[in-house]
């Protein structure tokens, strides 16, 4: 028929786009640590710190992530949600207070 050569089309669901990081952890800049550093109260920073700051950052993140989409995985959804991440923050022992339900 007509359909022949779409077989097998829809059965993966819908196409998502997922934009590229340009840098990944590389487009974290040295002035966006400087200021996350001022708001922390430091005052001076050493410029062999921020390939540092950057390591600890995405070893964080991975580790957030992951727990998050675990969290996701169990309640069988696809999109992670504010709560996953708060569950995963809270796992970690760093609790995140004004993102409940209610």
């Amino acid at each position: 028929g007509i359909w022949k050569g779409l077989a097998g089309l829809g059965k993966r669901g819908a196409k998502r786009h997922r934009k590229a990081l340009r840098g990944g952890i590389r487009g974290i800049t040295r002035n966006e640590f400087r200021r996350l550093a001022r708001r922390g109260g430091v005052k001076r920073i050493s410029g062999l710190i921020y390939e540092e700051m950057r390591q600890v950052l995405k070893a964080f993140l991975e580790n957030v992530i992951r727990d998050a989409v675990t969290y996701t995985g169990f309640a069988k959804r696809k999109t992670v949600t504010a709560m996953d991440v708060v569950y995963a923050l809270k796992r970690q022992g760093r609790v995140l207070y004004g993102f409940n339900k209610g």
